[in-house]
C-alpha cells in the first residue's frame, strides 16, 4: 500500500515557529548565557514532573528534533534554559545513523519536582557552551608499526572514529589499546574486547575527570596496577564480564565469537552523552549466519550503559549477564511485576581486581517481560531474554567502592538498584507545547479543522502502522506479529467512522485489505482461538461485520458466526457477567464491557432479530451494580467474584483504583451499544441512558482545565500521575457523540468542545513533515500476573504514543466533533 500523507498544511518555516513562540526574557546567569538575548527564540516549553519520590540527579532527558517539529537543518542552533538560565544539553545521534537528530538535556529534580524547561534557538548562546565533560567514548590503535603474525610491533596511538581491525587480530595483539572501544562517565569506565571474546571489562575510577584518553598508552600492563586515576578491576575470563551477549543454548553461553568482522564506531562523544556502536557481521550462531548490531551509550551522572541490540534475523533469545566469581552474591530483583517494568539480576562481593576486600557490585537490567529465564553456566550469571522480533533493548552497570563516595555494602547497592529500575520504569511525565504545533492549531476548531486532525492522523498512521496491522504484519507497538484482537478492529473502526463523513479510497482500501486478511477460506479467523475465551477478541468482529454488510462472503458470515459461538459459550459470572478472559476467572473488566457488547449488540441486531439484546443491556447494569462507586460515581477498574485476586478488595471483591481509560471503554460502549437499540424499545434504553447521564456529570467533576482527563481520575496531585491521552479521547467521543444522538442535553456541548480542543493542544505533536503523533497513552493495564491493582502499577506501565488505544478514540471523536460543530457529508 503506498497511501501518502496529503500535506494540507504548508511545511512550517523556521521564521513562522519562531514567531509563534515570541522572544525569551532576559537571562539571569550571564557567566553561562549569551548576551546576545535578541536572537533567541523559544521554540518549545515542555513540562517536566519526576514521578518518584526520590531525587533524581541528571535524568536523562530525550528531545528528538522531530518532536520539536524541526528539520535537521533547523536544530543547529538549539540550546535548553530553565527558568531563563541556560543549563548544559548536547545534540546527540541516538538513531545511530551518523546525522543528529536529538537534544539531550540531563536535569536535577527533587522528589517529585516540577519544572519548565524552554528551548530556544539561539546561535550565539549555542557556539559559547562549554560544558564540562562527563562522558566520553573513544576508539584508539596503533599506526606507524608493522605487523609480525598476530602481534603489532612498534607504532604510536591514534584515536579514530571507526575501527574495523585486520583478519590478524585478535586477543593481546598489542594494536588497539586496551584491546577495544571505551566508554565512560564521571562514576565508571567500561571496555569491549573487540576479539574473540567480546568480553565487558571495567574500569574503576577514582576521579570524576575522564580518563580514557590515558589509559594504556604505556601498555597492558599499566593499567591493571592502581593509578591515580583507578585501574581494571574485573577479571572477566571467558565469561560475558560486567553485562556482555551472546547466546544460550541450553547448557551455557555462545560468546559472539564466530565473527566474519567485527567495526566499532564512535558515534556521539560530548559532555553529557557518549555512544559507540559495534557492528558484528557474520556471526555464526544457532545454525544462523547474521550481523549483530549493538548501540552502547552512557549519560553525565550514571553508572549505566544502555544497551539495544538488533540482529539481522531473529533469533529466539539473546543472553545477558555477569562473570560468575567467588566470594559473591547473586541477587535477583522482583519478578512480581509487570511485564514492561523493569528488573535486574546483580552480584556483589569480593570481585574486583583493586584489593582483596575491595567491593563491586554488578548489574544487567531488563523489562521482567523479556525474561525467558535465570541460570548460570561454568563462566557467567545469565538472564535469558526474548527479543521483540529482532530488537533487544537491556541496561548494564557497575558500582565500585573505589569510587569518590562510592557504594561501601550491598544493603547500599540494593537500594541504589531499586532507584535505577523505577527511574527506568516510571519516566518522566512530559507535556510538550511547540511552536510548530501550535502555528498548526492557530486556526479555531470548526468542523472542517475537526475532521482535518482525525484524517491528518489516520494519514500519519497509513505511513506508520495501520496497513502492517494485516496477518503477516508486524505490530509495531508490541514487537509482535500483528494479530486478529481489539485494537487492530478499534483502528479500523475509525477509519470507517472517518468514511461516514467523506469518501476516501484509502480508508476503505486498508479496512477491507486487513480485516479480511485475518478470514480463510473455511472461514476460520488466523491467530483467534475460540478456546481461549477471550473477549478482547471480539472487538474487531465489529469491523468484519461492517465490511461484511457493504460486501457479503461466505467466508466473513462464517467467521462472525465463530465469535457469535463465543458469545454464547463465553463463561459468565453467577449472575450472568462476561468473564474477562478464561485466564482471568470470576472477573468483570470495564474494558471487557467494550470488547464485547457492541459486536453482540451488532450481530444479534443484523440477524437475530435483537433476541440477545437484553443480555447485552444486563451487561451494563451489571457493572453499574458491580463497579460504580457511589460516593464519586466513578468506576473501578474490575469486580472478582470470588475475591481471591491479590488485587481485589477481600470484602467487596473489586480493585482499588478509578482507571481513566477503563472508564473510557464503558463510556464508548454505551453510546456505541444504544446504535443498534431500537429507540422505541425505551425499557431497554432507560439503563443506559441514565448511566450516560450519571457519567457525563461525573467525568465533568474531573475533567482538568485542560479539558484532559488524568490517568488515575480521582488522584491528580499524586506524584507521577499525568494527563492521559486515550482515556481523554474516548470521553471527548463519548460527549460528543452523546450530545449528536440526543442522549445529553446540548449544555455538554461545550464539555465536549472543551474536551476535542484539550486533545489538540495537550497531546498532538506536529512533525517537520506534517505527520502528527497522539502522545502520553498508557500503553495497557491490567490486573494480576503481577499487576497488583495499586496506584504505583498504574504509573509503572510505559507511557507510548500513537497507540492503537488512543488513535482509534482520538480519530472517531474527531468525526464526532465535526458532526457536533456542523459538517454535512450530503454537501461535502
Amino acid at each position: 500500500m503506498n497511501t501518502r500523507i496529503s500535506h494540507t498544511l504548508p511545511l512550517l518555516t523556521l521564521s513562522s515557529l519562531l514567531f509563534a513562540c515570541g522572544q525569551p526574557q532576559a537571562p539571569e546567569n550571564v557567566s553561562q548565557q549569551s548576551t546576545h538575548q535578541a536572537t533567541a527564540t523559544q521554540l518549545a516549553t515542555i513540562d517536566i514532573a519526576n514521578p518518584s519520590e526520590f531525587v533524581r540527579t541528571q535524568q536523562p532527558l530525550y528531545f528528538s528534533y522531530h518532536d520539536l517539529g524541526l528539520t535537521a537543518e533547523q536544530a543547529t542552533s538549539l540550546v535548553a534554559r530553565v527558568n531563563n538560565t541556560l543549563i548544559p544539553s548536547q545534540h546527540i545521534d541516538r538513531s545511530g545513523d551518523g546525522n543528529a537528530d536529538t537534544l539531550f538535556v540531563a536535569l536535577d529534580f527533587a522528589a517529585a519536582e516540577r519544572k519548565q524547561l524552554g528551548i530556544y534557538a539561539d546561535a550565539a548562546a549555542f557556539a559559547a557552551q562549554d560544558w564540562p565533560a562527563q562522558t566520553q567514548a573513544e576508539i584508539s590503535h596503533k599506526i606507524g608499526g608493522e605487523w609480525q603474525g598476530a602481534k603489532y610491533i612498534g607504532g604510536t596511538f591514534q584515536n579514530v572514529q571507526t575501527l574495523t581491525p585486520p583478519t590478524q587480530y585478535t586477543d593481546h595483539s598489542e594494536w588497539i589499546r586496551y584491546e577495544g572501544p571505551g566508554i565512560e562517565s564521571d562514576k565508571v569506565g567500561y571496555r569491549i574486547y573487540l576479539d574473540w571474546r567480546n568480553g565487558f571489562d571495567i574500569f574503576g575510577k577514582k576521579t570524576s575527570d575522564m580518563v580514557l584518553q590515558q589509559v594504556g598508552q604505556d601498555g597492558y600492563k599499566s593499567y591493571h596496577e592502581m593509578a591515580d586515576w583507578g585501574m581494571d578491576i574485573l577479571k572477566v575470563g571467558k565469561s560475558l564480564g560486567a553485562g556482555g551477549y551472546g547466546y544460550w543454548d541450553g547448557q551455557q553461553v555462545q560468546l559472539v565469537s564466530q565473527v566474519g568482522q567485527h567495526t566499532a564506531s564512535v558515534i556521539s562523544n560530548g559532555p553529557l552523552y557518549s555512544a559507540l556502536q559495534i557492528t558484528y557481521n557474520e556471526w555464526q550462531i544457532a545454525d544462523k549466519t547474521l550481523t549483530l548490531t549493538a548501540d552502547l551509550s552512557m549519560t553525565a551522572g550514571s553508572r549505566l550503559v544502555h544497551s539495544r541490540l538488533n540482529v539481522s534475523e531473529a533469533l529466539d533469545n539473546i543472553a545477558v549477564g555477569l562473570v560468575k566469581l567467588p566470594d559473591t552474591n547473586v541477587i535477583q530483583g522482583d519478578l512480581e511485576i509487570t511485564g514492561h517494568a523493569w528488573t535486574y539480576l546483580a552480584t556483589f562481593g569480593n570481585q574486583s581486581l583493586s584489593a582483596a576486600d575491595s567491593k563491586l557490585g554488578m548489574a544487567i537490567l531488563f523489562k521482567r517481560g523479556t525474561l525467558l529465564e535465570h541460570t548460570s553456566d561454568d563462566n557467567s550469571h545469565v538472564a535469558v531474554l526474548r527479543p521483540a522480533g529482532k530488537a533487544l533493548e537491556y541496561y548494564f552497570l557497575a558500582a565500585w567502592d573505589g569510587e569518590t563516595e562510592g557504594i561501601q555494602t550491598e544493603e547500599q547497592f540494593v537500594a541504589y538498584l531499586a532507584q535505577q529500575v523505577e527511574a527506568l520504569t516510571l519516566t518522566p511525565r512530559m507535556r510538550y507545547h511547540t511552536a510548530a504545533t501550535q502555528a498548526a492549531l492557530a486556526q479555531p476548531l470548526t468542523a472542517e479543522r475537526a475532521l482535518y486532525w482525525g484524517e491528518q492522523l489516520a494519514a500519519s498512521e497509513m505511513i506508520r502502522q495501520t496497513p502492517y496491522y494485516a496477518y503477516g504484519g508486524w505490530d509495531f507497538e508490541r514487537s509482535r506479529p500483528a494479530t486478529f484482537e481489539y485494537t487492530t478492529g478499534l483502528v479500523l473502526q475509525a477509519y470507517d467512522d472517518l468514511l461516514q463523513l467523506k469518501p476516501n479510497p484509502a480508508w476503505q482500501q486498508v479496512i477491507s485489505e486487513v480485516v479480511n486478511s485475518f478470514v480463510t477460506e473455511e472461514g476460520n479467523i488466523h491467530t483467534y482461538d475460540i478456546n481461549k475465551y477471550n473477549i478482547d477478541s471480539l472487538n474487531t468482529g465489529n469491523m468484519l461485520l461492517r465490511d461484511y454488510l457493504r460486501n457479503p462472503t461466505d467466508k466473513a458470515r462464517k467467521a462472525l458466526d465463530l465469535l457469535r459461538r463465543q458469545v454464547e459459550e463465553h463463561p459468565r459470572t453467577a449472575g450472568g457477567a462476561f468473564w474477562h478472559k478464561k485466564i482471568y476467572p470470576h472477573q468483570l473488566w470495564l474494558d471487557g464491557v467494550y470488547m464485547g457488547m457492541p459486536f453482540y449488540a451488532f450481530y444479534t441486531s443484523e440477524f437475530e432479530q435483537g433476541k440477545g439484546l437484553a443480555e447485552v443491556v444486563k451487561e451494563f447494569t451489571l457493572t453499574r451494580e458491580l463497579l460504580r462507586d457511589p460516593k464519586t460515581g466513578l468506576y473501578f477498574h474490575a469486580w472478582d467474584e470470588s475475591k481471591q485476586q491479590g488485587w481485589a478488595n477481600k470484602e467487596t471483591g473489586l480493585s482499588p483504583h478509578f482507571w481513566s481509560r477503563g472508564q473510557g471503554w464503558l463510556t464508548m460502549a454505551l453510546v456505541d451499544v444504544l446504535d443498534y437499540i431500537p429507540v422505541e424499545n425505551t425499557e431497554l434504553r432507560a439503563p443506559l441512558l441514565q448511566m450516560i447521564t450519571e457519567l457525563a456529570e461525573t467525568l465533568k467533576q474531573y475533567q482538568h482545565e485542560s479539558g484532559t482527563w488524568y490517568q488515575i481520575l480521582d488522584m491528580p496531585n499524586a506524584p507521577g500521575n499525568y494527563l492521559e491521552s486515550s482515556g481523554s479521547a474516548m470521553y471527548a467521543y463519548f460527549f460528543a457523540k452523546a450530545v449528536n444522538k440526543g442522549y445529553l442535553p446540548a449544555a455538554y456541548k461545550d464539555t465536549a468542545v472543551k474536551a476535542f480542543n484539550g486533545l489538540l493542544q495537550e497531546f498532538i505533536l506536529v512533525h517537520p513533515d506534517n505527520s502528527i503523533s497522539l502522545i502520553n497513552t498508557v500503553q495497557v493495564a491490567g490486573l494480576g500476573f503481577g499487576r497488583d491493582g495499586s496506584y504505583h502499577y498504574y504509573m509503572s506501565e510505559p507511557v507510548f504514543r500513537n497507540d492503537a488505544k488512543a488513535n482509534g478514540p482520538f480519530i472517531m471523536a474527531a468525526a464526532q466533533m465535526a458532526t457536533l460543530l456542523g459538517w454535512q457529508p450530503s454537501i461535502n
